[in-house]
């Protein structure tokens, strides 16, 4: 026998028990995966983002989650039910600039465990209008209730720091003209009074760059 034949015979037989036992384990897996029933069920997707810019902005309201029919085994379909493999819709923003952009949702973009496939998404494709970010400062108004309440007006109102910066989509904050405090009760006050309050943008896909907090102080006066 050459050398190369005996050499392939070595390789076959050195631990061929060992060998046969994998076989038949790998064997007996593949019997109980292959005769698992095949059901279908049906499970909410979110949405995540893939490498989108850091000088884009979302400015319309999101579709955030996908109604996904699939099929596969029973055992990994129930895996689904208790979110230890939530399936996830990846979407890839490379690329992506201003104006609106449609995705396809389909098994290509859906992150789900082996052996599971999508039959349909609801829906079946999503839009976002996208923007570039901007960044602003803008005053801060003090709001104020029951002045005048015990005879005595609020004069002499300071506000620290007097604007707060926000950002978000371009268009949305060119439209932001000043924030708003959280309410001030100046009913029981008489004379100078200092408060910490917390402003607020009244747009949704606005938001402050820091603390929304500001500093009021006032005096009141009959």
């Amino acid at each position: 026998m050459t050398n190369p034949a005996r050499w392939m015979l070595r390789l076959v037989t050195h631990n061929a028990g060992w060998k046969l036992l994998s076989l038949v384990v790998a064997f007996a897996i593949w019997m109980l995966v292959a005769s698992e029933p095949e059901l279908s069920t049906f499970a909410t997707a979110r949405i995540e983002f893939q490498s989108l810019s850091d000088n884009l902005e979302l400015s319309s309201t999101p579709v955030t989650t996908i109604l996904l029919e699939m099929r596969g085994p029973s055992n990994q379909l129930s895996g689904l039910g208790d979110g230890s493999q939530h399936p996830a819709v990846i979407l890839d923003m490379a690329g992506v600039t201003e104006g609106e952009r449609t995705f396809t949702i389909g098994p290509g973009n859906v992150r789900m465990p082996r052996g599971v496939r999508v039959v349909r998404a609801t829906p079946s494709e999503v839009r976002y209008r996208f923007e570039r970010s901007l960044v602003r400062a803008v005053p801060v108004r003090v709001r104020f209730t029951n002045d005048g309440r015990n005879g005595y007006h609020v004069a002499g109102i300071k506000v620290s720091p007097p604007e707060l910066q926000i950002s978000g989509p371009q268009s949305r904050v060119a439209r932001v003209a000043s924030v708003d405090t959280d309410p001030v009760d100046v009913g029981s006050a008489t004379g100078p009074k200092e408060v910490r309050v917390n402003a607020d943008v009244q747009d949704s896909f606005v938001r402050f760059q820091s603390s929304s907090q500001v500093t009021v102080s006032f005096t009141m006066r009959k």
